[in-house]
Order: structure tokens, then sequence, then C-alpha cells
């Protein structure tokens, strides 16, 4: 199977109290990614980039404990890649 380069771009926002949240990205149920959110009332433009083969990947952000507050994900989105990835 031949892989291919996809940039998948998400806005991330993290509502938290307390210390500075943790939190991860899965691709595939498959760790991709581990950050600290640091920031207040603002959100992040998050950049994926993917290397692997053609088809439906599932994407999943979540906190890691013991972060107290909520993650939200919106617009996920193909920034480059081949448009039958689109």
């Amino acid at each position: 199977m031949t892989r291919q380069f996809v940039i998948v771009k998400a806005d991330v926002s993290v509502d938290w109290s307390g210390a500075d949240p943790n939190y991860r990205v899965y691709v595939n149920n498959e760790l991709f990614a581990e950050r600290t959110w640091v920031w207040r009332e603002q959100y992040l433009e998050e950049f994926l980039q993917i290397w692997a083969g053609p088809g439906k990947y599932e994407l999943r952000w979540e906190l890691v404990p013991p972060a107290c507050g909520t993650i939200e994900v919106k617009n996920v989105r193909i920034a480059e890649g081949p448009l039958n990835s689109r």
C-alpha cells in the first residue's frame, strides 16, 4: 500500500482550572501526540502531519487525568494532501 502525506488541522480549546492540563491526540487508537495546554480563553490550531496509507482514520483528543476541565475540537479538516483523501 502506498503511503500518502496529509496535514490535518483542527481548532482545539480547553476550559480548565488548576494546574496546566495535558492532552493527547490519538490516530486510530495509537498515541500520536501529547501536549501541555497553557493558554486561557484562546484556541489552538492543531496541525497533525500524517504519513500513512489511504483510508479513513479516527482522530481523538482527550485530557490526561487528573486534568480538571473539558476539551473541545472543532473544524477538523484536511489542509494538505491528495484530493481523494478529502
